[in-house]
């Protein structure tokens, strides 16, 4: 869930191109993630911190609770140590920087992906 759309439809393209990655769909807000994560059931949810309608925390929070099932990681361009600390504990399973390079993000992804196997 990106609301920069640019930004949102480069890494969309870019894991796009990744061979064991799928992106099954891209929203800009909390309330269209959780519809997409009932809906598609990803193993991930890449969340945005800073979104119009909710912050990360609380997307983060409602996404594990309509699809505990899926892992969450943050990936935004700037957080505070307390806000990092907030949605960790709301549940997301990493947090990363917007700045990190493509194969950070998806190394990030393929371990989450790993920690929801049954």
């Amino acid at each position: 869930m990106e609301d920069n759309d640019v930004f949102r439809e480069a890494l969309e393209l870019l894991l796009g191109l990744e061979r064991d990655t799928e992106v099954v769909a891209s929203v800009t807000d909390g309330d269209e993630a959780v519809e997409a994560c009932v809906r598609e059931r990803p193993d991930v949810v890449l969340v945005d911190y800073r979104l119009p309608s909710v912050n990360g925390v609380e997307a983060t929070a409602a996404l594990r609770s309509s699809c505990p099932e899926a892992a969450v990681i943050c990936l935004t361009a700037s957080i505070s140590p307390s806000e990092e600390r907030a949605i960790l504990e709301a549940g997301a399973v990493a947090c990363l920087s917007k700045e990190e390079e493509l194969p950070t993000i998806v190394a990030a992804i393929r371990q989450a992906a790993r920690i929801r196997e049954p």
